[in-house]
């Protein structure tokens, strides 16, 4: 992901989660108060493929489609105008290492408090939690509201 050193970049991580739609919210209202550009960005992993000869998927089409449907997720979230304000990143890898990497220089890194995985009564998820004490910039973490 290349960026601008001199831009105000606000870092989101998206994974399909309701809390990852607050997170987007919330990066782009954020945004639009500090003059920054949003980087959303949505990771992909296959869990254990590493270690065979080789994937036995087709990895362009997977993140080609990861990246639709990405898209089209942020257009039902943010509406068609403001998802094009938004730079779209979708990055094979694990969760928490591609976001601290993302948001190296940012202005601040926004994850949701709970992701699609682990157990729903805890405070934090793994990534969260991981990001918030390794990040090199302010983290922020939305929760959703419980209904």
């Amino acid at each position: 992901m290349d960026t601008d050193v001199s831009e105000r970049r606000v870092v989101v991580g998206i994974d399909g989660s309701p809390s990852s739609y607050e997170a987007l919210r919330w990066a782009v209202r954020y945004a639009g108060l500090v003059g920054g550009a949003v980087d959303a960005v949505a990771v992909w992993e296959l869990q254990g493929l590493w270690g065979w000869s080789g994937p036995a998927v087709d990895m362009d089409v997977d993140e080609d489609e990861a990246g639709q449907r990405m898209r089209t997720e942020m257009a039902e979230v943010l509406g068609p105008d403001v998802t094009d304000s938004v730079r779209t990143h979708v990055v094979h890898g694990n969760t928490a290492d591609v976001l601290l990497r993302a948001a190296e220089g940012a202005e601040v890194l926004v994850v949701g408090s709970r992701g699609r995985g682990g157990f729903a009564s805890a405070l934090l998820g793994s990534v969260s939690q991981h990001v918030s004490q390794h990040a090199t910039c302010p983290v922020v973490i939305v929760r959703t509201e419980k209904k």
